[in-house]
Formats: C-alpha cells, structure tokens, sequence
C-alpha cells in the first residue's frame, strides 16, 4: 500500500468561485504516478481529486523500480557489480495491410523498391542505436541481431521478429523491441506510396534468456 495524501480544488462554473480543501491523508493500492488527476463533476461544481506522494512515502513504498532513485528521479541504472554473461532477447510485430498492397509487396511492385530487404536493414540498425534512441538504456555490444519479415497472407501482411544477442552485464529486451518497431516502420514508409492504412500491431517481446532473473517466455502469445 502507498501512503499517499489527498486535496479537493472546486470550482463553481455559475460563480466561477474556486475552493479547496486542504490535504488529507489518503491510501490506495496501486497509483500509476506521484501525481494523479482525476476531475469529477457534481451539478454546477467540477471537482479536482489529486494525490500527492512524498518523497518519504516514496521511499517506503515496496515497489522496485531500478530506473527510480530514492528521490523518485529517472536514473541510468549502475551495473558495474553485475557479472557479464551471454543473453539474448527475442521480440515480435506484425504489419497488416490491403491484400492489394500485400500483392504488390510479394511482387516486388513497390514504388520505393525492395521494401523487405530495406525494413531488415533498418531493424538491424535500429538495434545497434537503441541506447541513442531510449534514454536510459545502456549502449550494448552486440553479438547477434537477426529480422526476419515472414509474409502471411491470412492477415493480410508481415509476421517480424527480431533476436538480439551479447554477452554484457544487462540485457537485450529493448533492443530486440526497437528493431522489430523500426522496421515495421520502415515497412510502412516503404510501401505507404500503396496504402496509407497499413497498421503496425502487437509489438510484445517473445522470450529472454540469461541475467540474474529468471528466463522469459511471453504466455500471452495468442490471446
């Protein structure tokens, strides 16, 4: 539980007079931010709910975020002590389009070219940019970093799944996300001359293994 308070702001739309109550303290489960909003309406009268962590209540709170320091601050995390050891990460979108635009792909008929070729590149390089790209990733040496854009026409689209490998001291989710989302993107920027709706869809990672924590395998797939 966090310990949290809470105040009330008013405001009378026929008046336009404003009020507030002063905090009070205030407890609840689960808060997704220090600082919530919530506007509710009574009649006339809009009511501001807002809760307010401090920096102690923050501090006793049982959630371990590793990129929060004490303070609540985003922080780079030190991974000086961990030991370096191999992990690999796999992750996976989807890209679904027009059968019209599927065809033209398949055909090679697109207006920019080999569509596929240049969405496999972008993901690779995606991958080996992705701690320019997240602030607070760590730049990586990686070992390993393989698209794959498998055509399915039941969708009608593109299967992509990426797999990133290294051998350091964290791992390599992020980067395997990054690569699959930069060459759906390119996909799309590759074929929008042909369809404008294409939609990018179920970026989720796969699978991870290596590191201090327990291996990873995505039991959501399919649902």
């Amino acid at each position: 539980m966090k310990n949290l308070t809470s105040s009330f702001f008013t405001l009378d739309l026929k008046t336009g007079e404003e009020g507030f109550e002063p905090p009070t303290p205030w407890s609840v489960a689960t808060c997704s931010s220090p600082l919530s909003y919530t506007p509710l309406r009574s009649q006339n009268i809009i009511i501001t709910h807002r809760y307010h962590m401090t920096q102690d209540n923050f501090q006793n709170t049982s959630i371990d975020l590793t990129h929060l320091d004490h303070q609540g601050q985003a922080q780079m995390v030190d991974v000086s002590e961990k030991p370096s050891t191999v992990r690999q990460a796999t992750a996976a979108a989807r890209v679904r389009m027009l059968s019209e635009t599927f065809a033209a792909i398949q055909a090679g008929n697109a207006p920019k070219g080999d569509v596929l070729a240049t969405a496999r590149l972008a993901g690779i390089m995606a991958a080996k940019q992705t701690a320019n790209l997240i602030p607070l990733c760590h730049p990586l040496p990686l070992h390993k970093v393989e698209v794959l854009l498998t055509p399915d026409p039941q969708l009608p689209g593109y299967q992509i799944q990426a797999t990133v490998k290294t051998k350091a001291e964290t791992g390599v989710e992020m980067e395997a996300l990054t690569a699959v989302s930069v060459a759906a993107l390119t996909l799309y920027d590759m074929a929008k001359a042909l369809e404008k709706s294409i939609q990018i869809e179920s970026i989720r990672l796969i699978s991870k293994t290596g590191g201090k924590s327990d291996d990873f395998i995505n039991d959501l797939l399919g649902r």
